[in-house]
């Protein structure tokens, strides 16, 4: 599969890889393109501040970390904060002193993020609330190609179009089965074909489940 060139609907990010890929990059799909598009008129959200949820792997710390590129002050894992802490830091942002005026993103993996401090919760409650979906079968298969890309990983003609329909729509599994495919094709020594893309999906599905497809 050739590599796509990067376009609008990509965010590349300056980021290294650790397993000797191509450095990651954001794909925008409709599961997030309503997400960036918000996070780049910060000026725009009330009380300059917003909270970011979403599912596993979705990508919500790239996010934020394009995100603190762009001048926006990022609290990752938020929900894992003590919540006085977050009080403190969503005030600094709307008194005087060096963070007043600053847009404040909040990143929370628990969905949905509850908050037990009651005078946070108004605060937060009153911000922008930002939500990445599950991706589309167009998405799913530029992740899919993403995926490959991080991992230096050539996959043959019509993998995308073979594995999505064959696989479950969420950032995780998708992830998984190509880091599955990447795995077996190591293993078995071969090119990451459709023998390949088979024993990677019965690897996660199962051999029955594959029989359904």
């Amino acid at each position: 599969m050739a590599r796509p060139a990067p376009s609008a609907q990509q965010i590349a990010l300056p980021l290294v890889s650790h397993d000797g890929g191509a450095a990651q990059r954001i794909v925008i799909g409709n599961a997030n393109a309503h997400v960036i598009e918000a996070l780049r008129e910060p000026e725009r959200w009330p009380f300059g501040s917003a909270v970011l949820t979403g599912p596993k792997r979705s990508g919500k710390s790239l996010l934020g970390r394009w995100a603190e590129a762009q001048g926006i002050r990022v609290i990752d894992s938020a929900d894992e904060v003590d919540e006085t802490e977050l009080f403190h830091s969503w005030n600094a942002g709307q008194e005087g002193g060096s963070r007043a005026g600053e847009p404040l993103l909040l990143i929370a993996n628990e969905r949905p993020w509850e908050i037990k401090l009651p005078d946070l919760a108004s605060r937060l409650g009153g911000s922008l609330q930002l939500e990445i979906g599950e991706p589309d079968d167009a998405m799913a298969a530029e992740l899919i190609e993403a995926f490959a890309e991080q991992r230096a990983l050539s996959l043959a003609d019509g993998a995308s179009e073979y594995l999505v329909p064959r696989t479950e729509r969420s950032f995780a599994a998708l992830e998984a089965l190509v880091a599955t495919i990447d795995r077996i094709s190591l293993e078995r020594q071969a090119p990451a074909t459709m023998s390949v893309w088979r024993a990677a999906l019965e690897a996660l599905q199962g051999p029955e489940q594959q029989k359904l497809l």
